[in-house]
């Protein structure tokens, strides 16, 4: 259980944040080149980013892949493909990046903020149900660190009151609910590229889904809504230009081919971790569902503060003396906290769409919410990538392991 006490030696650890933690290299050269020469950057003409759809689409078993700029894009792109009604609602979490909520907002919609199971910091089938009314259009669920929801009772939920789920995959590549890949599982997936995600662009996004109506909305939606290769087109509907250009095409196209690989080895050395941290008094490694597959965006411990004096916060700092980069809370405070929700700032002063919500919608008492107030409170997020080998998932447990011991006042503290 306990790491070699009094043992301080420092180890550079491998980041995603440049090349020591990614997988970037002469694949993406290559394919870049070839993009280059051909001359043709966009993807309405070119053939990098159609192959990325093309594969993108057969390695998850979809009918329909899309490719566009950002996560945050994809997200835009399924609500719009959805279609609320201003004022309509769709529920999503507590604990997400800004970047899912406010395509919500763009789209006339009225976010509604489930709570999360402390355990997962991830919504539920019973978070999610006393966020249902007449008006819900759409529930996004978001896996977080990786972490796959239950996704059984939700989509039967969903079911049961015939509305959609948007699966928000961004830290979920590869990741499986009773043997199904998050994505394919509601009724569109969405995918982030982002520099530190399990494969990268820099910027991107992808989309999936089988439904054949939604797949065309889609793509209209990334491509200002004109209908490319279509009879007549015209612009169909308002959109935007959200279109992915070859050159990041061709970089995500060498990225998928390892894709599978990169998850292995995220797996693998959290296993290792887990294994390493297991029955230590006061923390608790990652809770897996059944059936489930994490495939580790980041790991989590949660920090039992009556156990570990201080909790994740105390945590921390040892943890980043050590170089193990380490976030306590992951988020400062829950999504419905920031200014553009507490004071309702979207559109000049119209406070629009806010003004057509119900009240129980935008009600965002503390008392709501006590699963998103613990998680944060217990969370702490290490940062974790593809290149950690057995020696730096080692130095993280004994960094792990020595912090804890020093905050109970161990032998460590001497």
């Amino acid at each position: 259980m306990s790491s070699t006490l009094g043992m301080k030696r420092m180890m550079t650890l491998p980041s995603d944040q440049e090349a020591s933690g990614r997988t970037l290299g002469d694949e993406e050269i290559a394919l870049l080149t070839q993009a280059i020469h051909s001359g043709t950057l966009t993807a309405t003409k070119g053939t990098f980013t159609a192959s990325l759809e093309r594969r993108f689409g057969e390695m998850l078993g979809a009918k329909h892949a899309f490719a566009c700029s950002s996560g945050s894009a994809a997200i835009h792109a399924a609500v719009a493909a959805i279609d609320p009604e201003p004022g309509d609602e769709v529920v999503s979490t507590s604990i997400t990046d800004m970047g899912a909520l406010t395509p919500l907002l763009y789209q006339g919609a009225i976010p509604v903020f489930a709570d999360v199971e402390p355990s997962t910091c991830n919504v539920s089938a019973r978070t999610i149900r006393p966020c249902l009314s007449e008006r819900t259009k759409a529930i996004v669920v978001t896996h977080l660190f990786g972490n796959p929801c239950e996704m059984g009772p939700i989509v039967e939920l969903a079911r049961q009151h015939g509305v959609p789920i948007i699966e928000d995959c961004a830290q979920a590549f590869l990741a499986r609910s009773d043997g199904r890949n998050v994505g394919t599982i509601g009724a569109i997936g969405c995918f982030s590229l982002q520099q530190g995600k399990h494969i990268t662009t820099g910027e991107g996004g992808l989309l999936v889904t089988d439904d054949d109506a939604l797949a065309r909305r889609i793509r209209l939606f990334i491509n200002k809504a004109w209908p490319y290769g279509e009879p007549n087109p015209d612009h169909e509907f308002i959109a935007l230009n959200y279109r992915m250009c070859e050159l990041q095409g061709a970089v995500a196209l060498a990225q998928l081919e390892k894709l599978e690989d990169v998850v292995d080895a995220r797996i693998a050395a959290a296993e290792r971790l887990t294994a390493r941290l297991a029955g230590c008094p006061g923390l608790e490694t990652p809770a897996v569902e059944p059936g489930s597959v994490h495939t580790y965006w980041r790991y989590c411990l949660r920090v039992d503060e009556h156990e570990v004096p201080g909790g994740p916060q105390a945590m921390a700092d040892p943890l980043k003396a050590r170089g193990v980069l380490a976030a306590p809370r992951y988020i400062q405070k829950p999504a419905f906290d920031c200014r553009v929700f507490r004071e309702k700032n979207t559109f000049g002063r119209s406070r629009f769409p806010f003004t057509l919500a119900r009240p129980e919608a935008v009600d965002y008492a503390p008392a709501r919410f006590p699963g998103t107030y613990k998680a944060l409170r217990d969370v702490l997020v290490l940062s974790w990538n593809e290149r950690f080998t057995e020696e730096h998932v080692d130095y993280i447990a004994d960094a792990v392991l020595d912090a804890a011991d020093q905050l109970r006042g161990g032998p460590d503290n001497a």
